[in-house]
């Protein structure tokens, strides 16, 4: 795990959120996600600068549209937006439990 992804973790472990179960590095389908909560079907996702380009733009999309088509929502977050927002980040997170 990166520190961000670390950081984010601490917050969403343990059920801190409505008491909802979060795993990380779970798989689903051919992907791994990086949190996934089971009972709110809500996918996590912490984006490190890579996810910038278009080739990683067009994968991310294709993934994100696969895991719609299984009733799963994803909210993806860049590692800045998490080390400067951390409290709007889990809100949102929060919001969509």
């Amino acid at each position: 795990m990166t520190d961000v992804e670390r950081l984010l973790w601490s917050k969403v472990r343990k059920k801190q959120l409505k008491e909802y179960q979060f795993y990380r590095q779970r798989i689903v389908g051919n992907y791994i996600v990086d949190f996934y909560c089971p009972k709110a079907k809500l996918i996590v996702e912490v984006n490190g600068g890579q996810h910038y380009n278009n080739k990683e733009i067009k994968k991310d999309k294709t993934r994100d549209d696969y895991m719609r088509k299984q009733g799963l929502k994803v909210l993806r977050f860049s590692d800045r937006e998490i080390r400067e927002n951390l409290n709007g980040v889990i809100e949102r997170i929060y919001g969509d439990l």
